[in-house]
């Protein structure tokens, strides 16, 4: 391994992501991600000299359709399955409030 993963290291990515390891578990998740990254420098003694670049892993070439807007007249049908409509919207619950209380 190139580097030794320490627990200040996995407690700072712990506290990035949210998440609240206790004193008990940061030894075993330091180790874990030891050995996770120990794999990860494992492919740095794979050859892969006389192998050629992949840039799709299909044979397909732009097989996407020309992006057109295209009106389904099923506009109210859509509407009445939803929950709450207010002016041909469907209305959705605030999620954020920023009124600055």
């Amino acid at each position: 391994m190139s580097e030794k993963i320490s627990k200040e290291t996995v407690s700072h990515v712990a506290s990035l992501a949210k998440l609240e390891l206790t004193d008990e578990q940061l030894p075993y998740f330091t180790d874990q991600l030891g050995s996770i990254m120990g794999i990860f420098d494992s492919l740095n003694d794979v050859d892969t000299s006389n192998v050629e670049p992949t840039f799709s892993v299909t044979d397909q070439i732009n097989v996407m359709r020309e992006d057109v807007a295209d009106n389904w007249g099923q506009r109210d049908a859509l509407l009445d399955n939803a929950p709450d409509v207010s002016d041909g919207l469907i209305r959705t619950p605030t999620i954020i409030d920023e009124s600055g209380d």
